[in-house]
This record gives structure tokens, C-alpha cells and sequence, in this order.
């Protein structure tokens, strides 16, 4: 005998089956929603498109070749120069070494003055001049000396210009001894009350003091060959005994200074 079937009571059995490996909707995740982190923003690291770094790069090395080759030109150019001092100091301490090279002696030994009207109020302008014969010796056996253009030859009282002018130009062999003549003109002067009164007093006293300020550029010469250009400046310290073209020289005291390098 057939056992009897049982059929559990309010289930449906055309229904499908319950099946254990479905997954119910609150247990589905998206990939972006189950992998999602947050990082604080100062933590970020930004990396620059790869275009723009490209473009940075190009600009920093322009800007540094630029800058790198001014400093290269300025130190170049300031090589040369230091070189080319060095290279005029030597040379002048060879020229002094081999042929002892001295320095010439100047002094003024005569002076014409005319011009001066000291009768005359002071706001009035004079015209003086001096005729000037300034002594020259050149004491060097091998050497002589290049007297050029473009020198200027003044005369002071009281530091008021009086009167200028320049000096010829001449070649001075060795061992020689030279009378350099100078015409020395001014025109419009104003002496001034103080000056004028000052140099009235020194005529009366037999004593006038002049200054005679010289500034000529050179060249010395060995042999054939010439230096490159000298500027000698000579300042005289006179003394006359009147403003006449007799005056008499009653003392004068020169020094002066050599400038070697180019001008």
C-alpha cells in the first residue's frame, strides 16, 4: 500500500523554489562606493600636466643661458682689462730696469707780463698775458720724449684765472736741455676788489706771485718706438718782481705728477 502524500497547508507549490545563493538588494555595492577613501587635502601631492612641465623647463634654461652668457662677456671683458694693466706695468718696469728712465726737470725761467691796468676799478675786466719760457731737461741718454697736441698751459693769482693757452708741439731728443715758449692770453677777467687790492700791495712790495699750471700729453720714445700716451702735469710756483714785460724771475718752485695709463 502507497504511503499517502503530505502537502504542507498554505504554501503554493507552483511557486518556484527558495534558492540560498540570491543576494538581497541592501548587500549590493557599486565598485566606486566599496572603494571610495578620503584624504585630507594638505596630504595631496598635484602633479602638473606633463605639457606644462615640458614648457617650464624650457623657459628656465632660456632664462639661465641669457644671464650666463652676460656674466661670461663681463668677465672676459674684465680679464682684458686686468691683463692689459699688468702688461703696461711690466712694460713700464722694463723700460725703467733697462734704461733707467728719469724724469725731466722743468722750471720757468722768464716771464713778459702786459695787460694789467690796476688804476682801473675792479669790476672792470682786463686782458693780461704772459709771454712764458719754461725750461725743459731731459736728462735720459737713450730716451727722448714726444711732445703733443692737445695740452694747455694756465696762469693763477689768488686761484683766479688769469690767462691760457697752449704749448708747441716738439720731439725732444736724449740728453737735451729745451726752451719751451708759451703766449698765455685772457680776456674779460675780473679780478675783484680783494684780489685787485691784494695785487696792488704785492707789485708795491716787489713780490708777485704767480701760478703756472701745465697739463701735456706725451710720448716717450726708444729708438723707433713709441709708448702709448702719457699726461705730464707740471704746476710752478713764480715769483716777479714786477707786471712789466721786464719782469725779472725772482723765484720759482715746479713739481709735478705723470699719469702712465691711456686717456
Amino acid at each position: 500500500m502507497t504511503a499517502p502524500k503530505v502537502h504542507p497547508s498554505g504554501v503554493d507549490s507552483s511557486s518556484p523554489p527558495l534558492s540560498f545563493n540570491s543576494t538581497s538588494k541592501q548587500s549590493r555595492r557599486s565598485p566606486a562606493e566599496a572603494y571610495a577613501i578620503q584624504i585630507p587635502r594638505e596630504q595631496i601631492h598635484r602633479r602638473p600636466p606633463p605639457e606644462n612641465v615640458r614648457r617650464f623647463e624650457a623657459l628656465r634654461h632660456r632664462g639661465s643661458g641669457g644671464g650666463g652668457c652676460c656674466r661670461r662677456c663681463f668677465c672676459c671683458f674684465l680679464l682684458l682689462i686686468i691683463s692689459l694693466i699688468v702688461a703696461l706695468g711690466i712694460a713700464a718696469g722694463v723700460l725703467y730696469l733697462i734704461f733707467r728712465f728719469k724724469y725731466p726737470n722743468y722750471s720757468v725761467t722768464n716771464v713778459s707780463i702786459s695787460g694789467f691796468n690796476l688804476n682801473t676799478p675792479s669790476i672792470s675786466p682786463i686782458s693780461p698775458a704772459f709771454d712764458v719760457t719754461i725750461r725743459s731737461d731731459n736728462p735720459n741718454s737713450k730716451v727722448g720724449i714726444n711732445y703733443l697736441d692737445g695740452s694747455n698751459a694756465n696762469v693763477y693769482f689768488d686761484g683766479i684765472l688769469l690767462s691760457g693757452g697752449a704749448l708747441p708741439v716738439f720731439y725732444q731728443p736724449p740728453d737735451n736741455v729745451t726752451l719751451i715758449e708759451a703766449n698765455l692770453t685772457g680776456t674779460d677777467v675780473v679780478l675783484g676788489s680783494a684780489a685787485q687790492t691784494l695785487l696792488v700791495n704785492s707789485q708795491r712790495q716787489g713780490i708777485v706771485p704767480f701760478e703756472i699750471r701745465v697739463r701735456d700729453p706725451v710720448k716717450i720714445r726708444v729708438g723707433s718706438v713709441n709708448s702709448w700716451r702719457i699726461v705730464v702735469k707740471v704746476q710752478c710756483t713764480v715769483a716777479v718782481d714786477s707786471l712789466s714785460s721786464r719782469a725779472r724771475v725772482l723765484a720759482n718752485d715746479c713739481s709735478y705728477r705723470v699719469k702712465w695709463w691711456f686717456w
